[in-house]
């Protein structure tokens, strides 16, 4: 067994224990396809151990569905003997976590072959390979993850429903106060207790907004020079988020949609792009953006419906994707336009960037953002045109319709071969594989709404 050049130095280790002697529990986890945390809590003496020669997990985790269960059809369950994996601490991961108590602390981990070798199926290799593409063309994309997300009572209702967290005062909110002070200051106590564990897991968390329905927020993260760090806040993140709501009897959720009739959570990722002088290359006085810049959303353009199990990865994430909602419906770009899934936002010069406005908050950020800049890589490599931008209502019938539907998603990610020149066949047919399976299982479900709708017209 070989330890990879990129795991933490156990003296990373050794200095978080000297400066926190008081921790005694740790949380080691590592993020799947599905893009949910699974792991173990180790005790302080097995950190040194965890440290120095990884630990072990089996290979099915790298493939188990969103909800836990095996997924046979992987082959790496049976025909593999469920073989183990060795798991590796990720550098500058290992933080504090407040919302287990004061003596708790977590780190991430990342996958690899018993060789050394970096798992294929990571997502954090999966994303680690596009971006030694840029690496070779000597660009690093500069990129930050925004996250919506609703706060909910803890408690399902007696129908097995959801509601809407009380806030301080004791009332649940009832109107949506876009941008309304009045909504954060109901949600105080939560984003003081949030923007804490940020910063005790050294995250760049900063501004809250009431968005665009009752009980959602939506904090900013820092962009980052570094697109895997940028993921890793991400992830930290969410997991601050529930943590954090979790301690206080509610639940944090990044459910795509968790409410028919109100706003879905959408994760919006911007990005920017450096050359080796750290100039960014999108740099312009037209809002409009750089030639570089038009051709980088030209393949985001090309690559937006095949990339669309990865940006809206569970059934309901479809439910999102409604005309008027801020959840694009077709592709296309804009400037200073929230109708359209790619937006140059207006800022500085120096500040030109797209926001890609596709993925809900439920995708798994480290395959949302290989794909997005999978696809910018591809539009500047071939000077890919984008045409003209979109004026007005981006909800109009110009510009490609996205998939809308789960099963034609995924058969369309699996088949792509745009896809398959930067993922490589086996991430594509074994997220595919993972995919089916969880559409089996979820269309098996014989739900409420059958009955209400043909148990008796039927």
């Amino acid at each position: 067994m070989t330890r990879p050049s990129t795991a933490a130095d156990p003296a990373e280790l050794e200095a978080f224990l000297a400066a926190f002697p008081h921790v005694e529990y740790f949380d080691i986890f590592y993020t799947n396809l599905c893009g949910v945390p699974r792991g173990k809590r180790l005790r302080r003496h097995e950190m040194k151990g965890a440290f120095a020669d990884g630990r072990f997990l089996p290979g099915s985790v790298l493939v188990v569905d969103t909800t836990g269960l095996d997924v046979e059809e992987s082959g790496l369950v049976w025909e593999d003997g469920d073989a183990d994996r060795l798991a590796w601490p990720v550098p500058g991961t290992l933080t504090l976590a407040p919302w287990l108590g004061d003596d708790a602390a977590q780190v991430m981990l990342a996958m690899h072959e018993l060789d050394g070798t970096p798992c294929q199926l990571d997502p954090r290799q999966i994303l680690k390979t596009v971006l030694d593409r840029y690496a070779a063309d000597g660009l690093t994309p500069v990129l930050a993850c925004e996250l919506e997300f609703y706060l909910l009572d803890a408690e399902r209702t007696p129908e097995g429903g959801i509601q809407l967290a009380k806030g301080s005062d004791g009332r649940r909110p009832t109107q949506a106060q876009v941008y309304g002070l009045d909504a954060d200051d109901i949600e105080s106590k939560y984003l003081r207790a949030l923007w804490e564990a940020c910063d005790a897991m050294c995250i760049p968390s900063g501004a809250a907004i009431a968005e665009y329905a009752p009980g959602q927020l939506e904090v900013t993260l820092a962009h980052k020079p570094d697109a895997l760090a940028a993921c890793d806040d991400a992830i930290r993140f969410k997991r601050a988020a529930k943590g954090v709501a979790a301690s206080m009897g509610r639940t944090a959720t990044f459910m795509a949609k968790p409410f028919a009739d109100q706003s879905g959570s959408g994760l919006h990722i911007h990005v920017s792009m450096n050359d080796k002088t750290g100039h960014n290359i999108f740099t312009s006085e037209a809002l409009e953006g750089s030639e570089t810049l038009r051709h980088a959303i030209g393949g985001a353009c090309v690559f937006a419906a095949d990339s669309m199990a990865f940006f809206a990865p569970n059934a309901n994430s479809y439910r999102r994707f409604r005309r008027n909602s801020y959840a694009p419906v077709r592709a296309g770009w804009g400037t200073n336009n929230r109708t359209v899934p790619l937006r140059v936002p207006a800022g500085p010069p120096s500040s030109r960037h797209i926001e890609h406005r596709i993925c809900g908050a439920d995708a798994n950020p480290y395959l949302a953002v290989a794909a997005v800049l999978a696809s910018m890589h591809h539009g500047l490599t071939n000077k890919t045109d984008p045409g003209p931008p979109v004026v007005g209502d981006g909800y109009g019938e110009t510009g490609e319709r996205l998939p809308t539907d789960w099963g034609y998603a995924v058969e369309r990610l699996a088949r792509s071969e745009l896809l398959e020149g930067y993922f490589g066949r086996r991430v594509l047919d074994m997220f595919a594989t993972v995919k089916r399976v969880e559409q089996e299982r979820f269309n098996g479900v014989v739900t409420p709404l059958d009955y209400d709708w043909v148990l008796r017209s039927a």
